[in-house]
């Protein structure tokens, strides 16, 4: 069931800020017959149930990675007729004038099933920092990681009852938004002034130089 429910939760997510969706389940090779076969043991069929009830507009199994663009037809198909009968209008799951602790609960139980958000003491602080200089009425980015819907990788499918703990919390207010640092998620460090490639070339004996 973890697979339907997963689906179903994202689904769900989708809809509530007004996009019409569809599900898609890649296949990146191997026994085509043995690939089905562990699908429908990890729940593809209600997968696709819960999918249906959740109001995508449809499911496809995309095999691009091995096939090449006939994998894809089937999914270029439904987005296609998806586009052409939906008509919405995405808007956000909460008021932008709302607090940035009122946008991140709203984020974390309505979405990813938590049933609170804890605050650091350093979330805390930002927060009033950012609130106090008028850049609370900015949207959520929320920085978490992609191996659960939770804050957790550990924990798989739809999880729900826990809590969502925010550690940091910074502010693009340049691009316009907030984003919280939930778990031990980390960013991206800035990359050098200097880029690796400038030191990298082919000598006269054809070998490649300066990966290293």
């Amino acid at each position: 069931m973890r697979i339907g429910k997963t689906a179903t939760r994202v689904l769900v997510g989708g809809l509530f800020i007004g996009h019409s969706t569809q599900k898609l389940f890649g296949w990146f090779g191997g026994d085509p017959a043995a690939t089905a076969e562990g699908f429908e043991k990890m729940g593809l069929r209600r997968g696709r149930r819960h999918a249906m009830a959740a109001g995508a507009a449809d499911m496809a199994v995309s095999t691009v990675f091995a096939d090449g663009g006939q994998g894809g037809l089937e999914l270029a198909r439904m987005v296609i007729a998806a586009a052409e009968t939906g008509h919405t209008s995405p808007a956000f799951l909460y008021a932008l004038d709302a607090s940035i602790k009122q946008k991140i609960h709203a984020i974390a139980t309505e979405i990813y099933g938590a049933a609170d958000v804890s605050f650091s003491e350093q979330a805390e602080q930002q927060i009033g920092v950012y609130e106090a200089k008028g850049f609370g009425n900015l949207p959520i980015c929320m920085a978490k990681t992609h191996l659960s819907l939770s804050h957790d990788p550990a924990l798989k499918g739809a999880p729900s009852g826990y809590t969502f703990p925010i550690r940091e919390v910074r502010a693009s207010v340049g691009a316009g938004f907030i984003y919280p640092l939930a778990g031990t998620m980390v960013t991206m460090p800035g990359l050098g002034t200097t880029p690796a490639a400038q030191s990298i070339d082919i000598d006269a004996d054809g070998n490649t130089v300066g990966l290293f």
